[in-house]
């Protein structure tokens, strides 16, 4: 066992100094404060500054009515529309930028519904007085005005707002409100992609590791002195751990740059469902162990390191497979296609990671797939130590499915 660890302190200890660990892993943090920095200095004194030398103020807006329902405007209204007598004269307010906007109201109005807009530009019309939604408070206030008391007249111009319930399976409301929402849409792709990350990066980590070292031959040093398991439980620990440090630093991160909103939201899903939190992290280490063995194995395979990489994208694509079927996935998190993924190990991890958040899997679905990968694990880890052996051995020469198959048999 102390071979594994100081194998597993070794892979750790000059991965973590490599330039290129190091670049990657401040690259993130690096563009968020770039992007912090960015977003205060535009958003104060400079905001203002930019505004006073380039910012117009917003223009009023015309208004031609040929209905006339909506004039003489309203006292209220006097200062964000003008109205115009033809359009003639509302072309030449507009063309010399007097107004931003204006509106031709046709005689027939009630029956219709139709309103033409006329702008000078695309642009023109963002600084003039409907960019907040006046247009609709003005067109209620002219059709209802003197004919419905204050309190529905202002109800009319801002009929709703809107306070979303979520419901379970069986009809209860969620609690949480926006947190139950976002936790239920945006937590799964957020924890799956983590996955594929942390999965990834050690995995990718390991990959070089074992393909750098059968290249430069330092492996028949190293397998002197340890046997293939203990190489491979070695790197797996040491490099794995490589590849939480370099998610942690991105977590953390995200958390002081976000000003803790990252933490208030990992904790509101944690708090909303725990048993989905427990339950991914559990599918995080099996996935992690699983594909850690699938790549060393990859990695010993390949004669040189870019067709290790092309053997190792099999299971790299096998893993975003539930992805392509996100669609799906959200219509019915427990669609029979959705369930076959569940069950098939190297589409479980990121399959369940989707689902637990988003809905009450059955348990008969968690058991199967905790199952598949419990059983998966032990036979990926032993033949990916078995062809690890085979394929750390052969040089300029990548060993065949016939020989692949008589190592894992005489076994």
């Amino acid at each position: 066992m102390s071979k594994i660890w100081t194998i597993a302190w070794h892979e750790y200890s000059t991965n973590v100094r490599r330039l290129g660990f190091i670049f990657v892993t401040l690259l993130f943090p690096a563009l968020g404060a770039i992007g912090l920095v960015i977003a205060v200095f535009f958003s104060g004194e400079a905001t203002n500054l930019l505004r006073a030398q380039f910012a117009r103020q917003p223009k009023p807006v015309g208004v031609v009515d040929h209905s006339r329902l909506f004039t003489p405007i309203a006292p209220s209204f006097a200062d964000q529309f003008i109205a115009f007598a033809d359009e003639d004269a509302a072309r030449r307010a507009l063309l010399a930028e007097q107004i931003g906007t204006y509106y031709v109201i046709p005689a027939d109005y009630l029956a219709s519904g139709q309103i033409t807009a006329y702008v000078q530009n695309l642009f023109s019309s963002s600084g003039s007085s409907t960019a907040s939604g006046d247009l609709r408070a003005f067109l209620v206030n002219g059709l209802l005005a003197g004919k419905v008391d204050a309190a529905t007249l202002e109800r009319a111009a801002n009929p709703a707002k809107l306070d979303l319930v979520t419901l379970d399976e069986k009809g209860k409301s969620q609690a949480g409100g926006i947190f139950a929402i976002l936790a239920g849409f945006i937590a799964p792709y957020f924890f799956s992609i983590l996955l594929f990350i942390a999965v990834f990066a050690a995995s990718g980590y390991l990959l070089r590791s074992v393909s750098e070292e059968k290249e430069s031959r330092v492996i028949e040093i190293l397998l002197s002195s340890v046997s293939p398991a203990q190489l491979l439980a070695g790197k797996m620990l040491g490099l794995g751990a490589l590849g939480l440090t370099q998610v942690s630093v991105w977590f953390g991160s995200s958390i002081v740059l976000s000003g803790g909103v990252a933490a208030l939201f990992a904790g509101a899903i944690v708090v909303l469902n725990p048993g989905a939190f427990v339950l991914a992290a559990l599918y995080f280490v099996l996935g992690f162990l699983l594909f850690s063995a699938l790549m060393a194995a990859a990695g010993s395979l390949g004669t040189n390191m870019r067709e290790s990489q092309q053997l190792a994208g099999i299971f790299t694509f096998a893993a975003t497979i539930p992805w392509f079927f996100a669609s799906i996935l959200f219509a019915n998190p427990n669609n029979v296609l959705v369930r076959v993924l569940s069950f098939f190990p190297l589409t479980a991890p990121t399959m369940m990671m989707l689902r637990l958040p988003m809905t009450d899997v059955p348990a008969i679905d968690i058991v199967i797939s905790l199952a598949v990968l419990l059983f998966s694990i032990p036979i990926a880890l032993w033949a990916g130590a078995k062809v690890f052996r085979l394929g750390l051995l052969m040089y300029g020469k990548r060993p065949a499915l016939a020989e692949i198959w008589r190592a894992l048999r005489r076994a």
